[in-house]
């Protein structure tokens, strides 16, 4: 199963999950395989294809249950019936409602023995953003922010290259990399003119680059457009002038109109939308004022944040949670599952909003 977990990360299958698959005959791996991407033949398919004959008798582990309705493949548990398997070990079971449970009872009604729960704690983390995705409509959301030792994430003068080391934008740039789009505010965006790319490692993935910008501000000649990556979306309102939206259009730019909340764009309609268009997995770059919309919206998962050994001071240095905040220290929010690591010269912190603990159950 740790074969399978591993070969599953090969692939980028959004808005599908993320799956691996083993055959094993007489302690031997007859067949591996994982899901390229969505559209192409799943983990099963590809790993009994490649043991033939040997399936017959064998045993098949795979990270998720297999699916058994038609998507834009045929269900894979006839496929693995007719290889004559005689047991599954299944992580878990998949809580898409088309599935969620029927694929493994399939099995057992063919007279395949089949077990749950190998290594299913890992296997959910593996596939959290398929599974926030299939049960909630929304896409799962990390914030990520870098900051000084007093919380700055730059000057009073606007200057923010670079509050952290090399290696912690390595690592950003990772982040970047894995997940399906990058989303910044306009004021970030005007102020650092991001290119929003994956540059570092060699990635094959480049993420959607998405600038949240209610009024079409930002400019036809930012480096977002003259830069090679992921599709740039600026998402804007109806208040948002016409002339300025043509634009952007005419510079690259897919426009997202989406609606408003208390004259901005309302978050939770946004990451809803990018959800349906198959962008399953966030990456929030802030600014500080995204950032606060999203976490009083409740809308975040994870917060990555990189603190640097530096002092910046200055009361009108940017901070990268802004808004209005909390009036009172028992309204702050709590973060938990906290970790900590030394990246370089800084430090890495994950952690999780207790809201998106309880969501979880």
């Amino acid at each position: 199963m740790r074969l399978a977990l591993r070969l599953a990360r090969r692939g980028r299958t959004s808005p599908n999950p993320m799956v691996g698959a083993v055959v094993v005959k007489d302690g031997v791996v007859a067949g591996q395989g994982f899901h390229p991407k969505a559209g192409e033949p799943h983990a099963e398919v590809l790993a009994l294809r490649r043991a033939g004959e040997q399936a017959s008798g064998a045993a098949l582990y795979v990270t998720l249950e297999p699916c058994c309705h038609f998507g834009r493949t045929p269900p894979c548990v006839d496929t693995v019936i007719e290889s004559g398997v005689s047991r599954v070990v299944a992580a878990m079971t998949d809580p898409n409602p088309k599935v969620a449970g029927r694929g493994l009872a399939a099995l057992r009604k063919a007279g395949i023995e089949v077990f749950v729960g190998v290594l299913e704690r890992e296997a959910r983390a593996l596939n959290e953003a398929y599974i926030k995705y299939i049960t909630t409509g929304f896409p799962l959301v990390t914030l990520k922010m870098a900051m000084s030792l007093d919380g700055k994430i730059a000057t009073h003068t606007g200057e923010s290259r670079w509050v952290s080391g090399e290696q912690s934008r390595c690592l950003a740039h990772r982040l970047r990399s894995k997940a399906d789009a990058v989303v910044v505010g306009a004021g970030a965006a005007l102020a650092d003119d991001p290119q929003l790319t994956a540059r570092h490692g060699r990635p094959k993935w480049q993420p959607a680059r998405i600038i949240v910008d209610e009024s079409a501000r930002i400019s036809p000649d930012a480096r977002i457009f003259q830069s090679d990556g992921g599709p740039a979306i600026i998402a804007t309102t109806r208040s948002a002038a016409e002339a300025d939206v043509r634009k952007l259009e005419a510079a690259g730019s897919r426009i997202l109109v989406v609606d408003e909340k208390d004259g901005l764009v309302d978050l939770a309609a946004l990451f809803r939308s990018l959800a349906e268009l198959g962008m399953i997995d966030i990456l929030l770059e802030g600014g500080g004022e995204l950032n606060a919309g999203a976490l009083e919206a409740r809308l975040v998962d994870k917060v990555v944040v990189f603190v640097a050994p530096k002092i910046i001071g200055g009361r009108a240095a940017k901070t990268p949670v802004e808004g209005r905040g909390t009036a009172t220290m028992a309204g702050a929010l709590r973060l938990t599952d906290l970790k900590a690591r030394r990246c370089g010269e800084d430090v890495m912190i994950t952690a999780r909003p207790e809201y998106s603990i309880r969501a979880e159950g």
